[in-house]
């Protein structure tokens, strides 16, 4: 395979340039879309793209019945990006909302003459910068090269002379035909490599013990990692950007006397691609074999509605659907922030919280509490409701020893 930028197994050209991008958005309202869900997913995607390292400068958006097989906007549209991209000589990415097929790709990038990025590259780029142990960029390469099988031809610049025409045939055919024989090898590696690593997960797991397990699970984001912080009182690195956690983190925890496993598994997000889930699943494994799932949630966030059901769609995916789980509101302390007036008395305060929790309790059939990770607010409450529930599930698993609890 000859040496080019899109070689992504090498470790020094994972993801984004270093220095800071200059990009443009591109979106599309289609399949019965409204204009306010596709400002919120270009809102997400420009947060992925900082998180990427890339500043997002201009955003274009268009409705149409369906994306155009060619350029995925219309012949218009892109147009005037390209028009724009031309009088900003700063622009150097151009990322699509969706994902894009080689072909796309291939001619996006013919007329614009910057590089073009889909929902799913951005995504997995961010994943290979963030990949610290052999598990996590074992999982991210395989999901690279599983999506980029397809793309070949749109991202081997090598390949170009393969058009067709006089003195065109045969070679880059049999050269192409190298390249996928060569992902497809490493496809099969990377899964050998993947179910040994599993097998020792496993192994791992076994060794644990009996212990009741806990498994903090949510939207990438909504403030896990400081909650399992504040839960475990232990150091879990966090910070406010998408997917700071890609490894599932475990910690022993005990409340009195009464010990249990508590762990921290990476964040969904909406149209995560579907090589990175297969990928991922593995790590999910914690998940598989919790007893108990603590699923939180960014109360703060303008669609957090659309979130739980986003978690909850890859739970069932990862039939996990059944478990026990206590709703955790995170960031109570934002949410009054954003949509109490200052004027309100506490007594009114408090009653609207109240009657909201109790909805959502009725609306997800599940119990709940409001905390902010950031500020501890109702943390000591959450312990004390885990430890409850904890020691029900011993009950039912040692009924003679968890009496000592």
């Amino acid at each position: 395979m000859s040496n080019n930028e899109w070689n992504l197994g090498d470790k020094e050209k994972r993801g984004l340039k270093k220095e800071v991008e200059n990009a443009i958005l591109v979106g599309l309202i289609y399949q019965g879309q409204s204009e306010e869900q596709v400002t919120e997913y270009l809102d997400e995607l420009e947060f992925l793209a900082l998180t990427a390292g890339a500043v997002t400068k201009k955003r274009y958006v268009q409705k149409l019945q369906h994306p155009d097989k060619r350029t995925f906007v219309g012949s218009g549209k892109m147009e005037e990006i390209a028009k724009y991209v031309e009088e900003h000589e700063e622009i150097s990415l151009v990322i699509f909302d969706d994902d894009l097929s080689g072909k796309q790709v291939g001619i996006i990038e013919e007329i614009l003459k910057v590089k073009i990025v889909d929902r799913s590259t951005l995504i997995l780029d961010i994943f290979a910068s963030r990949a610290q142990t052999a598990q996590a960029k074992t999982q991210v390469e395989l999901a690279q090269m599983m999506y980029l099988l397809p793309r070949l031809r749109g991202l081997w610049t090598h390949l170009e002379r393969q058009r067709g025409g006089i003195g065109m045939r045969g070679p880059g055919e049999k050269e192409i035909e190298t390249d996928r024989r060569i992902v497809r090898d490493k496809i099969a590696l990377l899964k050998k490599k993947l179910e040994k690593i599993d097998l020792q997960n496993f192994t791992r797991r076994k060794n644990r013990g009996d212990l009741i397990r806990v498994s903090l699970v949510g939207y990438t984001n909504v403030g896990k990692s400081t909650l399992m912080n504040r839960i475990s009182k232990s150091d879990v690195f966090a910070e406010n950007k998408l997917f700071a956690t890609l490894d599932t983190t475990v910690r022993k925890v005990v409340f009195g006397t009464m010990p249990f496993l508590l762990s921290d598994t990476v964040g969904f997000i909406r149209k995560l691609p579907h090589h990175l889930i297969e990928s991922f699943k593995s790590t999910l494994d914690e998940v598989r074999e919790s007893d108990l799932l603590l699923h939180v949630v960014d109360m703060a966030h303008p669609q957090f509605e659309d979130h739980i059901a986003t978690v909850n769609k890859t739970l069932l995916d990862l039939k996990v659907q059944d478990k026990p789980v206590l709703y955790v509101f995170n960031k109570i302390d934002l949410y009054r922030e954003r949509y109490f007036d200052d004027y309100l008395e506490d007594e009114i305060k408090e009653s609207i919280e109240t009657e909201l929790q109790q909805n959502l309790r009725n609306q997800y059939e599940s119990d709940n509490i409001f905390v902010s990770a950031i500020t501890k607010e109702n943390i000591n409450e959450l312990r004390e409701k885990m430890r409850k529930t904890i020691l029900e599930l011993y009950e039912e698993r040692y009924p003679y020893q968890a009496k000592l609890w």
